[in-house]
């Protein structure tokens, strides 16, 4: 299953991850989730704890379709399958420091949820 939140701050969109981005249902919820929102976005993806081609196909559709994805904090998971995959190259890749003093790409815990 995947949980994404969903926070606008200073201009900009982020999204958070948790739980496995992998094919199927999961996948078609982010995509139609991040279409209804701007052309830039962060994506918080420091709680997925699996993605497998379906979810990496998703990334990479809709940085096709134009939008500029910004990937926050990938797991361990993620971060090495991206590498594996070289994917790491296409995709800006920001770690943040949760002490670090507040930022536009930051992801309180007050975002509104939804689960699906």
């Amino acid at each position: 299953m995947l949980t994404t939140s969903l926070l606008k701050l200073n201009q900009v969109t982020t999204f958070r991850c948790t739980g496995r981005l992998v094919r199927g249902f999961e996948t078609r919820i982010l995509c139609a989730a991040i279409h209804q929102q701007e052309r830039e976005l962060n994506l918080d993806l420091s709680e997925v704890t699996a993605i497998d081609a379906g979810g990496i196909g998703a990334l990479l559709s809709l940085q096709a379709a134009g939008l500029y994805l910004r990937l926050i904090n990938p797991s361990p998971t993620v971060r090495e399958v991206l590498r594996l995959t070289k994917l790491d190259s296409i995709f800006e890749i920001v770690a943040l420091d949760a002490a670090s003093p507040s930022t536009a790409c930051e992801v309180p815990s007050f975002a509104m949820v939804t689960q699906t």
